[in-house]
């Protein structure tokens, strides 16, 4: 059974940094897209941060510039440096991956950490 597990969220003041880790765990044949969402409170979840199998990444318009996600593929991680962090970045931040299955694409979700900006 394959499992993601986030590391890195907590509490941490405007302009300030975080960077969060999300390890996989498993039989995993290879991995295809590594991502990062996030749920504020009373919203959607939307994604933040996309990373491709040959490094192509996608942000969402409102973390360009600030965000960078990368991975690892040998340590199943994938990573998201948050900087100049805002109020408006409070949320609940999950990790989602695409791997190869026998015969199909599969897709697994963490459990989300939690990241919250405030002074």
């Amino acid at each position: 059974q394959v499992e993601l597990v986030e590391s890195g969220g907590g509490l941490v003041q405007p302009g300030g940094s975080l960077r969060l880790s999300c390890a996989a765990s498993g039989s995993i044949r290879g991995i295809n897209t590594m991502g990062w969402y996030r749920q504020a409170p009373g919203k959607e979840r939307e994604s933040v941060a996309r990373i491709t199998r040959g490094r192509s990444t996608n942000y969402a318009d409102s973390v360009k510039g600030r965000f960078t996600i990368s991975r690892d593929d040998t340590k199943k991680t994938v990573y998201l440096q948050m900087n100049s962090l805002k109020h408006e970045d409070t949320a609940v931040y999950y990790c989602n991956m695409i791997y190869y299955g026998v015969d199909r694409d599969l897709e697994v979700w963490g459990q989300g950490t939690l990241v919250t900006v405030s002074s």
